[in-house]
C-alpha cells in the first residue's frame, strides 16, 4: 500500500487513521520558532461523518484507502 507523510498532505487527500477512512478538509503547516515543524489538519470521516482535528508531526505517515467509487443515479 502507499503511504502518505506529513508533505503530502492537501486539500481533499484521503488517508487511513486507525483503520477508518478519512479526508483532509483543511489544514495548516505551522513552524514554531522553537522545535519541529507540524501540520493542523480537520479530517472527515468517510464513513459516519464525523469531524477530527489532527495534528502530524514530521516523521508519521499515513496508509492511502482503497476506496471504490461507483456513478450512481436516484430512480424516483
Amino acid at each position: 500500500m502507499a503511504t502518505i507523510g506529513m508533505g503530502d498532505i492537501k486539500k481533499g487527500v484521503r488517508l487511513e487513521i486507525d483503520g477508518s477512512p478519512y479526508k483532509v478538509i483543511e489544514f495548516l503547516h505551522v513552524k514554531p520558532g522553537k522545535g519541529a515543524a507540524f501540520v493542523r489538519m480537520k479530517v472527515k470521516n468517510l464513513q459516519n461523518g464525523k469531524v477530527l482535528e489532527k495534528t502530524v508531526h514530521a516523521g508519521d505517515k499515513f496508509e492511502v484507502p482503497e476506496l471504490e467509487y461507483k456513478k450512481m443515479q436516484y430512480l424516483y
